[in-house]
């Protein structure tokens, strides 16, 4: 069994249909079956057999399926590391960079950034994981992916970080209001990160006796950027969301001293990961971007 059998197993087990696998592999059907047949006598069982609608399965190729899974993704794993690894000739920096990245960083900063890496070096991939920012710290921490973008300070043991930079947040409406009035003034509420929203509720509850009037809820902060832009109730949103809209009230919240809150956005990685070229340039590159912020500027 070597690297093509296994492939030839995976597609074919979801393809279920010999014609169709032996074109995605670029094989005549006869070299197909003609490999098929290779593999029962060496291994001494039957893999499939033939029916009307396709082809079926026996438990022991079930087993094998399962075997080619993890085959493929073992020798994906090595192919990547050598790859990602210096070498005395020219310490190419190729491969394929695994990044998880928190959902705003994904829409506002990500495709930007990419652009620039993969100008500079053009034979690096990329795979990209979004979500909250709890969860990529959590990919991080699993190892799934290389370097994870996260707004937030969520908890970082045992990680090398970096701040990107920080963020106020502020209450966006469309018209001057008085900050004792919010309890009476409709709000929009988005589905924000885990650890925004508590941030946000715990000034609240410093600040007012009574829960917040909840006017819309939406399940996007830009769909909530768009709602107050159009006059439909205030929001309480961070900074960089409201970024190029110079219409709008902006009230910074603060904390019991009077000191702006601010959201902080950093970059995660293990530091063993710097052995590997693509990853340690990718680090370096971003160390030093020049970003553009709405936010206070860090040194």
């Amino acid at each position: 069994m070597d690297y093509r059998d296994w492939e030839i197993l995976k597609v074919l087990y979801n393809q279920k249909n010999l014609t169709k696998t032996a074109r995605l592999l670029f094989l005549t059907q006869p070299a197909l079956t003609s490999r098929l047949k290779h593999m029962q006598e060496e291994l001494g069982v039957t893999i499939v057999t033939r029916e009307s609608r396709g082809v079926h399965f026996t438990p022991q190729g079930e087993y094998l399926v399962q075997c080619a899974e993890e085959a493929l993704a073992h020798y994906e794993k090595i192919k990547e590391n050598v790859q990602n690894m210096g070498n005395n000739e020219s310490d190419k920096v190729v491969g394929t960079l695994k990044l998880g990245v928190s959902n705003f960083f994904a829409n506002y900063e990500l495709p930007y950034i990419l652009k620039l890496f993969k100008s500079q070096f053009p034979h690096v991939e990329f795979k990209v994981i979004t979500g909250w920012s709890r969860d990529v710290t959590q990919l991080i921490h699993n190892k799934d992916v290389h370097i994870g973008f996260v707004r937030g300070d969520y908890g970082c043991r045992g990680l090398s970080t970096h701040q990107l930079f920080e963020e106020t947040i502020c209450i966006a409406s469309k018209d001057e209001i008085e900050i004792r009035d919010l309890p009476r003034l409709p709000r929009i509420e988005y589905r924000g990160d885990y650890l925004l929203k508590s941030t946000i509720d715990h000034w609240w509850a410093e600040n007012y006796a009574q829960a917040p009037f909840i006017g819309i809820e939406v399940d996007q902060v830009d769909t909530c950027k768009e709602m107050v832009i159009n006059g439909l109730g205030y929001g309480i949103l961070s900074s960089r969301v409201l970024n190029g809209i110079e219409d709008l009230s902006k009230v910074l919240i603060k904390d019991q001293e009077g000191n702006p809150i601010l959201r902080r956005t950093w970059m995660y990685y293990h530091k063993e990961s710097l052995e590997w070229n693509v990853v340690k340039a990718f680090v370096h590159f971003i160390e030093n971007f020049n970003w553009k912020y709405t936010g206070t500027k860090i040194k």
